[in-house]
């Protein structure tokens, strides 16, 4: 995440806001949507949680595991570059 705020520091702490106030807003953008498929889910310490995606840039990226029992955001991705597990083969 260093590397991304270090990139786009406004639009890395516009996107940490949004975690801490909004994590899984009523109307999704193409900027802030839940990930889908295989994605759409992923588990920390044991628990298996809703997965979201912030587009920070064109290519950078923020995802997190919405953990709605602890009332916290775990993030997962945190890069500059599109990340390889959403390409289509």
């Amino acid at each position: 995440m260093d590397s991304l705020a270090q990139q786009v520091r406004e639009n890395t702490y516009r996107a940490w806001i949004t975690m801490r106030t909004d994590p899984r807003p009523a109307t999704e953008t193409p900027r802030h949507h839940r990930l889908k498929g295989g994605l759409a889910h992923g588990t920390h310490r044991g628990q298996t949680c809703e997965q979201w995606q912030i587009e920070v840039t064109g290519g950078g990226r923020i995802w997190y595991l919405l953990d709605t029992v602890r009332k916290t955001c775990w993030i997962t991705f945190a890069g500059t570059g599109h990340p390889r597990a959403t390409d289509r083969r």
